[in-house]
């Protein structure tokens, strides 16, 4: 065994060549006196960001943060009022305080650029953060996300009046149901149904409300790399094609079918191939190892 020190050598070297897991940290604080949760995967200037949706939080990405952070920076929040963070019942729940959040995330994780992930309801939220901060955003990924409001003040009342009510829980339940029964596998409708469920009624219904202001909705041009991924239903119409068209020079646009709203969380290797595809497409992955 006078080799034995030589095998020692070689094993301690190829050990290191292995690529070494990602290793997250689950971080805390305060955005406007309230106590925010995020977790972060690895070092760099940039950083891929995502947004839960409406009554969701960073879990539904837990296939997407730590495969892809093995090719850059991933930050996943929850935002206020979700997860992991604070839920007072005397704040308004506001774009404008998820945009502040982020901002602060950023900042305590000493982020200079972000290209930000939104699904559904999180994209008013990224394009909220976009339009306050232009030069920190590199590129949108918006996933099964609207660029105008489907719900106005006229119709707000009748579909946020049963979420009101007493019977919150019943009409959540059956909204979660409605939307998620395309999926074939039920012990991922219950996850969702059940994520959904823990969102406070007061969180849900004001940030809802919120969606509102006229000035989330403004048709003002979006001038970075966009990539939309949608599944293939009926509100999506070719009309919306072109009117998305025409806010983003730089659209990346797609439907898959066979498919629900959480198509990430159902088809996770192919979303994160699409994502990964386009951010070496737009040359992103060479900014972040910069």
């Amino acid at each position: 065994m006078k080799n034995f020190g030589a095998f020692l050598v070689i094993i301690a070297t190829a050990s290191r060549l292995v690529a070494q897991p990602i290793v997250s940290e689950s971080k805390f604080l305060d955005v406007d006196h309230l106590k925010v949760h995020y977790t972060n995967y690895g070092k760099g200037d940039t950083a891929l960001f995502f947004v839960h949706g409406w009554s969701c939080d960073e879990t539904v990405w837990s296939e997407q943060a730590p495969a892809l952070a093995e090719k850059i920076r991933v930050i996943t929040i929850d935002l206020p009022g979700h997860g992991q963070s604070e839920k007072p019942k005397t704040i308004e729940y506001t774009m404008d305080l998820y945009a502040r959040a982020i901002d602060a995330v950023l900042s305590d994780a000493t982020v200079k650029s972000v290209i930000l992930v939104g699904h559904s309801n999180g994209t008013p939220v990224i394009r909220r953060y976009y339009r306050k901060f232009p030069a920190k955003v590199k590129a949108l990924v918006i996933v099964e996300g609207p660029l105008r409001p489907f719900v106005n003040k006229d119709n707000m009342e009748r579909f946020i009046g049963p979420f009101r009510s007493d019977g919150y829980v019943q009409a959540m339940g059956e909204f979660v149901d409605a939307v998620t029964k395309p999926i074939n596998d039920g012990a991922l409708r219950d996850k969702i149904k059940a994520l959904m469920l823990k969102t406070p009624q007061h969180v849900a219904v004001s940030e809802f409300e919120a969606t509102v202001d006229p000035d989330l909705w403004k048709e003002d041009k979006i001038d970075i790399p966009v990539l939309m991924i949608l599944a293939k239903q009926p509100v999506w119409t070719t009309e919306y094609e072109q009117f998305v068209r025409g806010l983003i020079p730089k659209l990346d646009y797609q439907v898959w079918e066979n498919v629900s709203h959480f198509l990430m969380m159902e088809k996770p290797r192919e979303f994160n191939a699409a994502l990964t595809v386009f951010l070496q497409q737009s040359q992103l992955l060479q900014i972040a190892r910069k």
